[in-house]
This record gives C-alpha cells, structure tokens and sequence, in this order.
C-alpha cells in the first residue's frame, strides 16, 4: 500500500512543509492590505461564535514568518458580520459563506482570491443559511442553502425543501434555486455530477446534472447521508448514522457499509481523505457527564481498504473543531478551539501523527483552504 512519504518526490515536497513549518509565527504587523498577497498560502476558516457574528479568515503565507487576521476587514475596512461557514474558490474569485443570527442577514461575499478585494455581495432573500459551496464548471458555483430556519423545539427548524444556489461568477447573481432535501449540507463534485449531503432527517444522498443544474434520482443511503471523498480507487464515500458508505459513483450502486467503532454515545465527525488517497482521517468525540459536560474526543484513521474500524486507539489524542490535509505534502491541519470566546488554535502533524508545530488562530478554525 504505497504511503504518502514513500517517493522522494513526497518526500521533497514534505521536507519543504516542515521547513515553511519551522518559520510560522503569530505576527501581524503588516497593517498595508496592498502589501498582502493571498494567491497562494492556507486560508483558515474561523468559524466565530455564532451568536457573537465575528467569525473571521486567518492567511497563513507558504513562506515567510507572518500570519495575518482577519484579512477580509484588513483590505475592505468592515468585518463579515456573521459565523462563517466555508470558503470556496472559483476562477479567480473566493466566496465566503456568512451566517448570520439576525433573520435576512445571511450572504455570500464575493472577493478577489488573490488581494481579498470586495466584488460583490449576495444578499437575503437570495442566500439563506449557506452551508456549502463547490466549482462546477467555468464561473458557476453551487451554494447549499438550508433556506428560512424555523423552530428547533417543535420540529420545524429546517424547511421543506431546502435549495442550492446556482451563482454565476460573471454577474455575480443567483441564476437559479435548485430544490435539495431538509437541511441540505455537503457538495462534492464528481465529474458531472454533484452529491449533496443533508443535516435534516433525509435518508437520500441527493444528485444533480451539473450540465442542466437539474435533479437526478437519488440514492437511498441512510440518515443524515453526506458525502466525503473519492478515494484513490475511484470509489465515493459517503457518512452516515456511524458508518463509511462506498457507493461507485457510475452506476450509484452500494458497496459496502464499514461501521466505526461501537460506542453509540460518541459523534464522528470531519472525514478527511490523505493526501495519497487511501486513508481517512475522522474526530470522534463525546460530552463528559463528570466535567460539566465539557466536549472530549480524539482523532482516528483508517484504511479504504479496511474491512472494521475499531476506533480505540486515537492517531491524534487531540479533539479538533477543524480538520484538513493539506494535498501536496500531506501534513495535517487541526484547527483546535479552547472555547467559544477566545482565540483558537492550529496544530499540523506530519503524516506519522508526529506533531510539527502550532500557531495562534481566531476563533473556532473550522475549515482550511489550500491556494
């Protein structure tokens, strides 16, 4: 089973990360917005607190030894407003998903990819709670949209259904609203067809024809099914309900279901695929009943080509609010949060799990980007 550090090509490209690694520090004293090129780098998600709107984006360069915050109100002098929810790149342009607690309030805004510029911003009744955001083709982006989010304590929260936003990148506008299941959550792209995730009670893993932006016939998965990856062999994974689901993505036939772990008191969560495509990385975490119900866990990993995962023995015994890799050399982005009203952390291990350093964050980093 060929591993990531194996060919000296990998192995070149690792040794540079952890060279880039050795000159990270938390410095920010560049103030000029026109001085900071975003073109290529890490791009942090800060999810914020939500009730608090002050998630931001953090840029760590590829090289150097300065780490900027909050680069969106450094280069347009006002902040995003909202929990930020993901970021996604399209053609040279990013879109940062906001949610924001204040019904109407919720937007995408568009900005430069390489100087974070402001170039537009998608409004309410247009963008609904995003959740998700993925390139289709050639300046169109999809946006999952959970839409209008109603009463959590009698069961109306999500509304029926929910949609995903068609943006084009040229106008900078929502050319069409794609019906999707309740709570419609994840977007993965595979050739020309979308998977879309859901968080609201569905069972179906729903796809769409990105060629006519219409929905096709779902697959029958199970609760709150959403996909992961394909991995080195062609194969689409997708969670749900405690288990890994290997669907071929051609004929939408299921494989095979690899249930993780036993203990049903415990959350899986942040799938990640390495970076060679043959393991997965995943947090599994619990709330401790003897420390005030404090949220605990670990991080684990497994083979495509496992036939059980036990989950008893952590490959990171770290929780992590976040998690990537980063897909060139492999290392591990985990984006720690200490709590919800303090600045977070992030850690990067090498592939072996050997911790390579850490760097003061925002908080909540919850999602990575690589430029």
């Amino acid at each position: 089973m060929r591993k990531v550090t194996s060919a000296p090509s990998v192995r070149l490209k690792l040794a540079l990360g952890l060279l880039v690694a050795l000159n990270w520090s938390c410095n920010n004293d560049n103030d000029d917005p026109q001085a900071l090129p975003y073109g290529s780098g890490v791009l942090v998600v800060n999810q914020g607190n939500f009730t608090d709107n002050n998630g931001t984006i953090s840029y760590f360069p590829p090289t150097g030894s300065t780490a900027s915050y909050d680069i969106f109100n450094q280069v347009n002098q006002r902040s995003l407003t909202g929990s930020v929810q993901a970021y996604e790149e399209a053609d040279g342009k990013g879109l940062i998903l906001v949610d924001n607690t204040t019904a109407g309030q919720d937007k995408v805004e568009i900005v430069d990819a390489n100087t974070f510029k402001s170039l537009a911003t998608l409004k309410s009744p247009e963008i609904e709670n995003p959740r998700s955001a993925v390139r289709v083709s050639a300046n169109k982006v999809y946006v999952s949209c959970w839409d209008l989010s109603g009463d959590f304590s009698n069961g109306t929260f999500y509304k029926d259904p929910g949609y995903i936003a068609v943006v084009d990148l040229t106008t900078h506008t929502v050319t069409k609203k794609i019906p999707a299941v309740k709570g419609v959550e994840t977007l993965l792209l595979v050739g020309s067809e979308v998977f879309a995730g859901s968080t609201g009670g569905s069972t179906k893993l729903t796809v769409i024809d990105i060629t006519t932006d219409q929905l096709k016939t779902g697959i029958e998965i199970g609760a709150n099914p959403n996909p992961v990856a394909v991995d080195g062999n062609g194969k689409l994974w997708v969670y749900s309900g405690g288990e890994m689901i290997r669907v071929n993505p051609q004929s939408k036939a299921i494989e095979n279901r690899l249930k993780i772990g036993t203990d049903k008191t415990r959350s899986l969560s942040k799938f990640r695929l390495s970076a060679d495509k043959q393991y997965f990385y995943f947090v599994s975490s619990f709330y401790d009943a003897a420390d005030n119900y404090k949220e605990k866990g670990e991080t684990y990993r497994f083979s495509v080509n496992d036939t059980s995962v036990p989950a008893t023995t952590p490959f990171i015994k770290r929780l992590f609010s976040g998690l990537a890799v980063e897909p060139q050399s492999g290392i591990i982005y985990g984006g720690y949060t200490p709590s919800y009203k303090q600045a977070g952390y992030v850690f990067r291990y090498q592939t072996s799990g050997t911790l390579i350093d850490s760097v003061k964050a925002e908080i909540a980093p919850s999602g990575f980007y690589f430029k």
